[in-house]
Order: C-alpha cells, then structure tokens, then sequence
C-alpha cells in the first residue's frame, strides 16, 4: 500500500463509523458497523444499552458472545457491555470480494436464557492499492501492415477493495502513435485495448515504452502501474482472427480433470508460416488460477487440470492468443468465460452453541434445552436445510434466526420412565440427491420429589406367638419410592393404632387405651416391625395400627399402610378348678365336703350309700383354661386306683359315678386321683383327691341333709358337686327315716331337683 493508503487507514482507524444500532422487528437483531482495520479496543456499540439491558446487568447476567466457527475478531466488554474489536480486522480476508461484509453473531444473554443475532458489517477502506499482474508487459507490433486503430489487449489490474475503493481508471502516459480504450462488459470486468493511432515506423523509433496507470475511486485515490515496452516488427500483416471475441461456457464444480472445457478457433488469411498459428492462455481472471486450465497450441481445445470449487470462485475468465509465425508474430485475442455450477457437494453442518442440561422433569413446556446453529456452504436448493429432532418427542425445534434453532421441551418429562435421552438434531439439504447431517445431544433429566412412598399392600395381616421375646422381629414392611436420592429415601414410623387394655383374660375392665407404640415399633431405615415387650393372648388377642413411609424430599411426600396384628396363643395356662354352681342337693343326695391343698391338687370329700347302682353321680369336678382352642379343651382322667375300681370320671364331663353297685368289701373310703388336662402341646395339667366315704344310706342321707344347710360354702371352694342318683337309692331303703323327716326331706327334694337340671347345663359349659 502507498503512503496515501496508510494515511487513509489511520484515518479510518479515528473515525470509527458506530452505525446505525437499531432493532430488526422480525427477528431481534441488533446491526452495527465497523471500518476495516480499526484498532483492538474501539468501541463498536453499546451492545448491553441496546439489547435493553441495565447499567451493570452485563457482568450480573453473563452477556457474551457464542462462538460459531470463525475467529469474530471482536469481544464484549464484561463490565461495560459494549461490542469492542479484539483483534484485526481485514474485510479483505473475512470476506473477499463479497459485498456486503456481514458477520452474524449470537449473543447469550443469561438469567433467563435468550440469544440475540448481532449482524456486524466490516466496511471498506481503501487500504490496497491496484496491482497488475506483472510490472512489465512486452509487445511486439509490426511496422506498416499494422494499421491505425488495431487494437491490442491489455490484461488490466486488480484491486481486493470493493466499491469505490475497487472502481478502476486507467491512463496512459501521453504518446502520438498509442492511445487506451476501456470497454467495460459490467460494472466488475474491464476489457483494456491500446489502439494504434498512427502506423509505426521502425526505423525512426523501434521500442516504445510508455506507462499505464490504474487509480482507484478511494478518497485519496491510489495507484498502480505497469511499463508497456512496445517493439515494432517488420511486416507480418494479417493476424489470426477468432470466430467470436468472447466464448461463454458452464461448467458443474464436480467436472473430473482432464474434461473437454471448450474448444477456440481462430483463423489466418495469411499464407506460408505467417498463417501457421498456435494457441496460449495469455492470462486468467482471477488472477493465479490459470494453472486450472490448459490449451491444446494446434486444436484449441481447453481442459481442466485441476479442481473447481463453486463456493470458492464462481466465474472464470481466461484470455486466449493466437500467435502466428510469421515475422514478426501476429496475435489474435478472445476471452472464455466459464461460470461454474453448483453441485450438491457439502453436506450441511449442526453446531451445539448452548446446552443447558440436566433438565429437571418439571421444566415446563417450552423451556429452551439447546441453542444450535445450521449452515450449508452450497446455494440455492442445494443450500436449503430442513431440521427436525429423532426423536420426535419429547423435544421439538424452533427457527429463531436464519440457520439458527431452539431445541425446546414439547411434552412433560418423568424421570421415573425415561431418566436420558439420546436426542439427535438432523439436517437435509435439498439437493439431489439430499445430503444429510445429524448431531446427537445427551440430556440428562433430574429428579424431584413428585411420588410418594407405597406399600405393596394397603393392609398387611402379621401373625405372632405370644411370649415372644422382647427385639424380635414380627414383619418387614416395604414401601418403594421410584424417585433418586434424598426424594427416594424412606423412613418408616408407627403412625396410629392401639387396643384397650385387659386386666385379666376374662375380660374384666383393665386400665384404659394403650398405643400401638408401647407394643411395636419400626425401624425407621429397614422398616423391620419388632416387639417392644412380649405379647400375652390373654391380654391382647389383635393389634391394628398405621406404619408411615415418609420420604426425604422437599417437601416430604408420606404413603401409609395398616398392619393387623394376631397375637397366636400357646399353651401357657394350666387348667384350674372352679366351685360348682351353688344349690343344695336333692332329696336324699350324698353330701359331700372337702378341704383343698392348694390350686394344683387339694383333696376332696364326697359320700356314697353302700348298694349304690352303677352308674350314680358322686360328684362333679369342675375346671377351666385361660387358653383357648385346644390348649383350652379339658379332659379327666382317673389316675389312682387304676384297672377295676368302684368308680370312673367323664372323660369331658368331670362327673365321677360309680362304675358297679358298691358293697361292703370296698371298704369304708375310697381315695380317688384325677387328673385334669388340657390338648395343648406339650399338655399341662392339674391334679385333684377325691375321699370317697362309703357309708349306709341312712348315714348318707343324714350326711347329704346336714351338708344342705352347713356345707354349702365349702361345696363351693372345692370344686365337688354331688349327683342325684345316691339320693334316690337312700329313699328307696330308709323310707321309714324319710317318712320322719318329711319336711326336712320334701324341701332337699326341691333343691336337689334344681341342681340336677343345672348339672347338664354346667358340663356343656366346661367342654372344650
């Protein structure tokens, strides 16, 4: 660059252009503009002001710049929010030759999430002056047979500015034979000619050397030049001419080196060597990219040797000679124009700019997972992506911008079904055929607490023995929570229950309501329910109460469950004797006392007349179980005397009779022992004596009278009940005794009738 140029730039650089900064209606863009070569640290907007941010809410909500690929050489100032330029900026580099220079940008803002496109549009400076291809240009022009206003082409300059930094003028030192003719094809091609004004003439002048310069349209203009050395050549007269001055051809960018490109064809009126021709590639448009082509010298046909790229250059423009041999040489001039069609060959391109993951199960529809970028580096259909996401739910795409998507939740998340998703962005152009691109994304999703602790079992039915040992474990309960962490971790307690207190096992009134918790409680981690004290049938035959399952979240989520409770009974009670319902013997009954040992074994008394029938009633035992079931279900056994004895016991009914008519050689007293037990396993039992005093039935009679009115409190401590069979006998032989006593004998024949109706009553009552 000239020093002009230099001056130019420093200029700029002062003069930063901040431009209009105003917001896009449609899409939420902010625009800016900047010169070319500003130095690092000029302020390019207030980014934050503009995107309506408060003063100091930059740094608070972390505003800043989402890096898409390329170097953007420009920064956001943390604190104050505005757009500076971080490193070099070269229009030139950035972006060739295209027009306008437009970076897209995205900006983050945080707190809440959203993103902003910032289009930052790089300017022009005239910073690069017109440069020709080569400093020197050599021609050879014939004397004479050239005539006034041939024309010669010149291969012009070029400049990488654009605009009027890159509009060219030329001019041509001042000269009486050459002047310059500029045809311009569009406002981006020039077509040079010098043009003869007036026949040469060797011999006064063989080498004319004259200078071309191209000034650019910048403010102050810069310059570039190229010496022209003419040679005049002795009559050759007639150059080869083609048959068009310009060949337009297309070409695909995926053409195979080595493809026929065109074919040229120019002829000569000459004869001899001066019509003999051959064909060259004089220069290319861009410059350097004549290496891309090659030429036939003797058929004109032009090949491609290396590879086009329509994302690179899309117009060639190459300017073919046609020299003859004659001397001097003639040459004749066209151009091939080679636009290149593009060609399906980039698949498109998925950049995750933002993610914000894990995603908690009760974000709501709508809320932003991913920001992602999409581009395609052809044009046209080839270039036109379409996305979506596989799968198609839960998350959805939303354009914001141009190549730009949101990956947004579309539907309500659980966790406790689909913890991951391995979610994948897909893009297809629309070429043919389509090419396609994909980007997978992992979004993790997290927990909260949104289930409760449940039991497998609304109720839970527990067996227990009683006598159980106080720690030992009754039942586990379980209850599962689908959620993670602390929102899955259970703790059990006994939340209600009780019974009402016993005091005895006949169901006297005992002392009040008693909680389920002085019976049982819970671990709180293992939910194992475990006996606090052992357990007594009894006292407590069902213990119903609520075990909670409460979770640990925030807040805590609670599932409940009823546990009823059997308490088993076991054999643990002894039978015991019980005094016979009080009433006085019948007529003529057998008295009977007794005098008890103690509540296992005691003896007892009892009378029966001597001629006694078989099958008489001497007495009745009577006991009870504080069992129940079979541990409650009593029988009675005759333990001594053993074999042939004068009496038995009801197995089940306790009523000892005799078992033959007594006589006199049974003696006068009769010891009985009689066992009783219950069926439990191992079976307990209780023993009692039974004296049995064998007298006359007149001495019964007396005996059974007086134990009427004086023995009726003991009857009742001993267990013992006389039958009214030995009543009988004793009318039968002391009539005389009972005709004395009548009234005595009538009234102990009502009372003794009484208790024989009650007698039936109280055996089915002591059964099992």
């Amino acid at each position: 660059a000239t020093a002009a140029g230099m001056g130019e730039r420093c200029c700029a650089a002062v003069r930063v252009l901040v431009l209009q900064a105003a917001w896009a209606l449609a899409g939420g863009q902010v625009r800016y503009s900047v010169p070319e070569e500003a130095k690092a640290g000029t302020v390019v907007g207030r980014l934050a002001q503009d995107l309506g941010l408060e003063a100091g809410e930059a740094e608070a909500r972390r505003l800043r710049l989402v890096a898409q690929g390329r170097r953007a050489s420009v920064e956001v100032s943390g604190a104050s929010g505005a757009l500076l330029v971080s490193s070099r900026l070269d229009r030139e580099e950035l972006c060739a030759k295209s027009a306008p220079c437009a970076l897209r940008l995205e900006v983050l803002v945080e707190r809440p999430l959203r993103v902003f496109h910032v289009e930052l549009e790089v300017t022009d400076i005239n910073d690069n002056a017109p440069i020709f291809p080569a400093a020197r240009k050599n021609l050879s022009i014939a004397e004479l047979t050239t005539l006034p206003g041939s024309r010669f082409p010149l291969e012009g300059a070029s400049d990488a500015d654009i605009g009027a930094n890159a509009q060219l003028s030329y001019t041509l030192s001042p000269s009486e034979h050459f002047t310059l003719d500029v045809k311009s094809s569009d406002e981006s091609r020039r077509s040079l000619f010098l043009v003869l004004a007036k026949s040469l003439d060797r011999e006064t002048i063989p080498v004319h050397r004259l200078v071309l310069t191209a000034s650019d349209g910048g403010r102050p203009s810069l310059t570039g030049t190229v010496e022209l050395v003419i040679s005049v050549l002795d009559a050759n007269d007639n150059a080869p001419q083609f048959n068009q001055s310009v060949y337009k051809v297309q070409l695909l960018e995926n053409a195979t080196e080595g493809m026929l490109v065109a074919r040229v064809n120019a002829t000569d009126p000459d004869e001899g060597s001066n019509k003999e021709f051959s064909y060259s590639i004089l220069s290319s448009i861009p410059v350097g990219n004549k290496e891309l082509f090659t030429i036939d010298a003797k058929t004109g046909e032009i090949r491609l040797t290396g590879t086009l790229d329509f994302e690179d250059i899309r117009l060639h423009e190459l300017q073919i000679e046609a020299t003859d041999k004659g001397t001097p040489p003639l040459s004749g001039h066209c151009s091939v124009e080679i636009e290149v069609l593009d060609v399906n060959d980039n698949a498109p391109e998925v950049w995750v700019t933002s993610l914000s993951v894990p995603v908690a199960e009760d974000a709501s529809v709508g809320t932003v997972v991913a920001l992602l970028s999409v581009s395609d580096r052809d044009s046209g259909e080839n270039g036109r992506v379409r996305c979506w996401v596989w799968p198609a739910s839960p998350f959805g795409l939303e354009a914001t911008f141009a190549g730009s998507y949101s990956l947004v939740l579309r539907e309500a998340l659980d966790r406790e079904r689909v913890s991951e998703y391995e979610v994948e962005v897909r893009a297809e152009d629309g070429g043919a055929p389509a090419l396609r691109a994909r980007r997978g994304l992992r979004v993790p999703v997290s927990d909260v607490n949104d289930n409760a602790p449940a039991f497998a079992q609304a109720v839970y039915t527990v067996l227990a023995r009683e006598n159980n040992a106080a720690g030992a474990e009754l039942a586990r309960l379980w209850a599962r929570d689908p959620d993670e962490a602390g929102n899955g971790r259970v703790s059990y307690s006994v939340w209600e229950g009780g019974v009402a207190a016993a005091s005895s096992s006949s169901g006297a009134a005992g002392g009040g309501w008693r909680p389920a918790s002085s019976y049982v409680s819970v671990d709180a981690e293992s939910g194992r329910v475990w006996a606090l004290q052992p357990l007594d049938y009894e006292e407590l035959q069902v213990l119903q109460f609520e075990v909670r399952a409460v979770d640990a979240g925030e807040p805590p989520l609670c599932g409940n469950a009823t546990v009823q409770l059997f308490v088993l009974d076991e054999n643990d009670n002894a039978p015991a004797l019980l005094p016979p319902a009080g009433s006085a013997p019948e007529a003529g009954a057998v008295a009977a006392e007794a005098a008890a040992a103690g509540s296992d074994s005691g003896t007892l008394w009892a009378w029966a007349a001597w001629g006694a029938p078989a099958g008489q009633v001497v007495a009745k035992i009577r006991a009870v179980d504080a069992d129940s079931g079979y541990n409650a279900w009593l029988r009675y056994e005759l333990w001594e005397p053993r074999g042939k004895g004068p009496f038995r016991v009801g197995l089940y009914s306790g009523e000892v009779s005799t078992a033959r008519p007594l006589d006199e050689a049974d003696g006068p007293r009769q010891r009985l022992l009689i066992v009783v037990r219950d069926h439990g396993e191992p079976a307990r039992s209780a023993t009692a004596t039974l004296s049995v005093s064998l007298v006359e039935a007149a001495e019964a009679a007396l005996a059974g009278a007086a134990g009427s009115s004086s023995s009726s409190s003991s009857r009742a401590a001993l267990g013992v009940e006389m039958g009214p069979g030995a009543a009988s006998a004793a009318t039968n032989v002391w009539l005389v005794v009972a005709i004395c006593a009548v009234s005595s004998l009538f009234l102990l024949a009502v009372v003794l009738y009484g208790a024989s109706r009650w007698a039936p009553r109280a055996a089915v009552l002591s059964g099992p």
